[in-house]
């Protein structure tokens, strides 16, 4: 087996090697759940309950240790990773308090007469895979893995390569709690590892991840005729509207686009803003922007902290230069911070448009452009040019013109003066 170096994305250092998967000790891994799986589908929904929660409370626990080896790995702030582990609870309390209800037997016929009875039976699909993100490892880990378990599936889960050590602890946790080694088992390692998982004869897949990833999993799992979910990259747009309080929602929204040094999946990654209101909106989003502490993300006051890709600081620079070169201001930011670790200033640019690659590619990173509008016609014409659609978001206090415009909105998930919110 080869050694995976896990690396401190705000350091350049190596924080340790950790021993990685081979396509050979992915097949054993596999027959090792399918073999346990179906033992598994036996044990009674309330004592897979119960295991949930003590991962629950063991993660709890530990939560501080949880936070500092994601902050480690990915370069997330300190405080935004304790709140990723705390956060994480209602989503297992979610699961736990749903599982009964929605996995029992479904009666969808029954005549009065008892001749004949239809009904829906919940059962679990087998072995799953649950690609996950580094992001959010928790959080996006969490629901797939949380569900499938109590629904009976044994989980095959690779952790991104960028969070390996938060993965392993997962799986250390779930262990300690009664989950058995062969129901939860890590792959460890990088996209190699990812396709060998994929070349197994699973049930399932769900990923969370990059466009790109996603279309490669849609396309050997369509052959398959398997299970699949996937939750993908967002160029994520919102409007605030004239009478909407520019000032007063700036700082929301500012942090809508730069939480987890913009690496978020719903971030908010470019805004609109109707003339009227504008100039004041700008002038509230800069200079809440100006307050954010960059920097060590091991340190409590840090609210931007490192890029967790190296690669993605060359994206932003691409979108910035050519966003620049087009016409584009910044007002604040605009470069990579020099020195070790991966480290790119907060960036907030205007005189933005659609020929620029910054409001039509996904960023991923700590820099947002804010166009003006002239009216809610333009802004949902420009919302809606995109190829994605994963959230978006609308300000104003009147109800029925919020409603107007999200009806209007081709994305997942559409905000009503909020953002970058995950149920």
């Amino acid at each position: 087996m080869s050694l995976l170096k896990i690396m401190n994305p705000a350091t350049g250092k190596l924080i340790q090697e950790v021993q990685a998967d081979t396509a050979a000790s992915v097949r054993e891994k596999f027959l090792a759940a399918q073999k346990a799986q179906k033992s598994w589908a036996q044990v009674p929904l309330a004592a897979k309950i119960e295991m949930i929660k003590k991962f629950r409370s063991i993660l709890l626990e530990n939560k501080e240790r949880a936070a500092q080896i994601l902050t480690s790995e990915t370069g997330k702030p300190i405080q935004q990773a304790r709140n990723e582990v705390e956060g994480v609870n209602g989503r297992i309390e979610f699961f736990v308090e749903n599982s009964q209800k929605v996995l029992q037997n479904e009666t969808v016929f029954d005549d009065v007469a008892g001749r004949m009875r239809e009904q829906i039976r919940y059962e679990p699909l087998g072995v799953i895979a649950n690609i996950s993100a580094w992001n959010y490892p928790y959080f996006v880990g969490a629901n797939v893995f949380i569900p499938a378990l109590l629904a009976g599936n044994a989980v095959l889960y690779k952790p991104s390569e960028f969070s390996t050590l938060t993965g392993l602890l997962i799986a250390e946790a779930l262990h300690a709690a009664g989950i058995p080694k062969e129901i939860f088992i890590s792959i460890i390692g990088a996209g190699d590892i990812g396709a060998a998982l994929l070349d197994q004869p699973i049930q399932g897949v769900f990923f969370t991840g990059s466009y790109a990833t996603g279309a490669r999993i849609a396309e050997v799992a369509a052959k398959k005729m398997i299970k699949v979910q996937l939750e993908l990259g967002g160029k994520d747009p919102t409007y605030v509207c004239d009478d909407a309080n520019a000032a007063q929602i700036a700082a929301g929204i500012a942090d809508g686009a730069f939480y987890n040094t913009g690496q978020s999946c719903c971030s908010v990654e470019r805004i609109y803003v109707h003339e009227k209101s504008f100039d004041a909106f700008v002038d509230a989003f800069v200079q809440e922007v100006n307050t954010y502490v960059a920097g060590d993300p091991t340190q409590d006051k840090t609210y931007i902290g490192a890029i967790t890709r190296a690669p993605q600081l060359e994206i932003l620079e691409k979108q910035i230069a050519d966003a620049v070169k087009k016409g584009a201001k910044i007002l604040c930011g605009g470069k990579r911070v020099t020195g070790s670790g991966n480290y790119f200033e907060p960036t907030v640019l205007v005189n933005v448009d659609h020929t620029m690659e910054v409001m039509r590619e996904e960023s991923f990173g700590p820099i947002i452009g804010i166009q003006k509008v002239k009216s809610d016609e333009e802004a949902i014409s420009l919302m809606n040019d995109t190829a994605y659609g994963l959230t978006a978001g609308v300000y104003t206090p009147d109800a029925a013109r919020a409603e107007k415009l999200m009806s209007q909105l081709n994305a997942g998930s559409v905000y009503w003066n909020c953002c970058d919110r995950v149920s």
